[in-house]
């Protein structure tokens, strides 16, 4: 195993890994069994991204031995235990048992030069592999795609008039030849098999999509193809999102994708299914006696983890609202009109196609925000940052904030939470996530939005957080609300306006006055005023902005919140 051998390998995979993305919201439009969440493309893309980053681990990390001296052995391992523990979602899980079942045929034939003969044996093991791991394997999906794939190319070499095998010293290039033709045979095989899925699986032919597992499969080998030719990838049909009105279903019992790693010794993956199945469907547990990759579809994240207390160490969790990506995904359809109008007459999508996904390009560092306002979502919106609902007292759960972390298109995430009641579930919640984040201490929108203002998606979390505490070290906030009882201290009744000036209570009474006296306090110092009204709020813009002088800016915002009439920052 030659650099030269390691560098062409990681060129194979970034080149499936990059056609892939081109087509991921495709795949994701796709979606629809077992659940239509609109996320297959991006599991598979994140566990080919595993591999990708385990390639370049390996090739950095040989300062004390060649690569020679690494080996197919620990290559092949290193790259399935990626894979395994990068998989995320049905289709990211499986994606990694194909890869398992290829890594364990290429380690079982030491020295042997991987040529056609032997990428048909390691796809066959690797359909073995994938189908063993689905508790109830369906035909149509990825596993029949998989399985048909590796039939062809065994088909081809036993029907060749020629010896398929290469001679160990041919060169690179007859091998990425051999290698790319029967892999281009496979790919058209895939694609028929694509085709037919609607005929051996009821859910995909009531949506009127295939699946899009398979479909992603056949991406990523067309991928492989062109790396290895250094050409274009063979051509593959394109096919319109699935109808919105016949998913799968909706997994209205159980709302939370929870994916996460176990690590310990003597691990059997059979003795967890049972328990599994008892909080939740969809459960696939799959790995070796000292790594497993947990997937389940549960209400209860904490329970699914909790099954594994005494067997290991709980790592990497990660956990999606399918609730959320199901109304996300049907918006996304309607908004970019799932029938074939403005598509081709294969319908392809148009030529200006090409979409972000549903939350925008992946970048270095994300943000999530939790908010309760309408006017206030659309604002953080505005700044990329993605929002959680955290209703009117702005109290999500530790699984709803993990969440929101898993829709962030980043692997560093600073978390908004813009309540100090929020503060420890978003604490708990980063703690839990597979991703590094930084929990802001925002503990009111208003401060929430100064915040993310001055976040950069570029920068790392670390230089984010610098950036966020000099932002809010000149900041003053403020709030006017409608008192929900009588004050204690007797200095106002229920449903008179009270003032604050961070916790501090300045005024109360009439709600003119009041607000007056809380932008008088505001302002001393101030440049700049915002100020955002809420959802019933007893004064019009007009009459907020006769109430400050001229010396101050001031901006007026609805935001739609529904437990203050107005929140204040003044910077």
């Amino acid at each position: 195993m030659t650099d030269t051998n390691l560098v062409r390998f990681r060129a194979a995979v970034a080149g499936a890994l990059a056609h892939l993305e081109s087509r991921r919201e495709e795949v994701n439009d796709l979606n629809v069994f077992p659940v239509a969440d609109g996320d297959t493309g991006d599991n598979m893309a994140l566990t080919l991204r595993a591999v990708l980053t385990e390639l370049d681990r390996l090739q950095g990390s040989n300062e004390a031995r060649t690569i020679d001296e690494i080996g197919r052995e620990e290559i092949v391992q290193s790259v399935a235990r990626a894979a395994l523990l990068g998989a995320r979602g049905n289709s990211g899980v499986i994606l990694s048992q194909l890869i398992r079942g290829a890594a364990e045929e290429l380690v079982s034939r030491p020295g042997e030069l991987i040529d056609a003969t032997l990428i048909g044996a390691a796809l066959a093991n690797a359909a073995d592999r994938a189908y063993s791991s689905v508790r109830e394997p369906a035909e149509g999906t990825i596993l029949t795609v998989a399985r048909e794939m590796a039939h062809q190319i065994v088909t081809d070499l036993a029907h060749s008039p020629e010896s398929p095998r290469l001679d160990p010293d041919a060169e690179p290039r007859l091998q990425d030849a051999a290698i790319a033709a029967a892999l281009e045979r496979a790919v058209t095989t895939g694609q028929e098999s694509v085709k037919r899925g609607p005929e051996l699986l009821a859910a995909l032919r009531d949506a009127g999509v295939v699946d899009a597992g398979g479909y992603g499969l056949t991406i990523i080998f067309a991928g492989v193809v062109a790396a290895l030719r250094g050409d274009d990838p063979p051509e593959l049909d394109h096919y319109a999102p699935a109808r919105i009105s016949h998913p799968e279903h909706h997994s209205s019992t159980y709302r939370f994708c929870t994916n996460f790693a176990v690590t310990g010794t003597e691990l059997s993956s059979g003795r967890f299914i049972a328990p599994l199945e008892q909080l939740g469907d969809s459960v696939l547990v799959v790995g070796d006696t000292t790594t497993l990759k947990v997937h389940v579809h549960t209400d209860e994240p904490e329970r699914a983890t909790a099954v594994f207390a005494q067997a290991g160490e709980v790592s990497r969790l990660d956990v999606a609202d399918m609730r959320l990506q199901v109304s996300e995904r049907e918006q996304r359809l309607r908004d970019d009109g799932a029938d074939a109008e403005g598509r081709g007459v294969d319908g392809s999508p148009p030529a200006q196609a090409g979409r972000a996904s549903v939350d925008g390009p992946r970048v270095r560092c994300g943000a999530v925000a939790v908010v309760s306002g309408d006017g206030l979502a659309a604002m953080f919106e505005q700044l990329d940052v993605h929002t959680i609902d955290g209703g009117p007292t702005l109290n999500p759960s530790t699984y709803d904030l993990l969440a929101a972390i898993h829709e962030v298109q980043a692997e560093e995430v600073v978390v908004l939470p813009n309540s100090a009641n929020v503060i420890m579930a978003a604490e708990h919640a980063a703690e839990l996530s597979d991703k590094q984040v930084l929990v802001a201490l925002t503990t009111s929108q208003q401060a929430g939005l100064t915040a993310a203002v001055a976040l950069e998606s570029d920068r790392t979390v670390e230089e984010n957080a610098r950036a966020l505490d000099q932002a809010l070290a000149h900041l003053r906030t403020g709030a006017v609300a409608q008192a929900a009882r009588d004050d204690a201290q007797g200095r106002f009744g229920r449903g008179e306006a009270v003032g604050f000036v961070a916790d501090e209570v300045v005024a109360w009474g009439d709600p003119r006055e009041t607000l007056r006296a809380v932008l008088t306090t505001l302002a001393d110092g101030a440049e700049l005023i915002s100020v955002l009204a809420g959802q019933d709020a007893p004064l019009e813009p007009g009459d907020v902005a006769e109430l400050i002088n001229g010396g101050v800016e001031l901006e007026l915002h609805d935001g739609g919140q529904p437990a203050y009439w107005w929140l204040l920052a003044a910077e």
